[in-house]
């Protein structure tokens, strides 16, 4: 999954954020240099991960990108989870109510700004000063996204192919998005739950 899934799998819980946000740009025991309930939502984005590479629905939106992105398919697939969730109002009431949850998650994030990871810390302004978690509900901020991460790839050259690939497939991903993310809200409320009570 993606910043905007992380961000609302952490269920309104700032510390938990803050590691479901960064863990991405932590290796090894770093993790283990963080407040314990920091150190818990790092857990659970990992979790969440593991959960999403290895369930069979990613697996059929893989398909759409694998022909032409190989192993980067899933990349992309994470960036789609987020367009359909930045526009499901079953998540986000309205527009509004996506706004809102972008800006509150900015502020958590600005706020623990001395404890964000260095990359992390170059990072967040620019998704701040472009509003990517909100950004991520128009096609305009897909295909922003989508060249974003052939630009960090070391083996991508281009995005155009991909962004065509998520139009010409956009209901069919959309349907296997609405199977799968409340699988994933539910598995991932249950192991935060078993997080906090250990």
């Amino acid at each position: 999954m993606n910043y905007l899934a992380h961000a609302h799998l952490s269920f309104n819980h700032p510390e938990i954020l803050v590691g479901n946000m960064i863990s991405d740009f932590i290796k090894g025991k770093k993790q283990f240099d963080y407040p314990d309930i920091i150190h818990k939502g790092i857990q659970l984005h990992r979790a969440i991960d593991n959960f999403t590479d290895t369930h069979e629905i990613t697996q059929q939106v893989k398909i759409f990108f694998k022909p032409q992105y190989r192993l980067y398919a899933g990349a992309f697939v994470d960036v789609v989870y987020d367009h359909f969730l930045a526009n499901d109002q079953s998540q986000f009431l309205n527009d509004e109510a996506l706004k809102q949850f972008a800006a509150v998650t900015y502020k958590i994030l600005d706020t623990n700004f001395a404890v964000l990871p260095a990359p992390f810390q170059k990072t967040l302004p620019y998704m701040m000063q472009h509003n990517w978690l909100y950004n991520y509900k128009s096609k305009w901020g897909i295909e922003k996204s989508f060249g974003g991460l052939v630009r960090r790839a070391r083996y991508l050259t281009e995005s155009d192919i991909a962004f065509e690939i998520f139009n010409e497939n956009y209901e069919a991903m959309n349907d296997l998005y609405k199977i799968f993310y409340p699988e994933l809200k539910k598995f991932a409320a249950h192991h935060l739950q078993l997080l906090l009570n250990a």
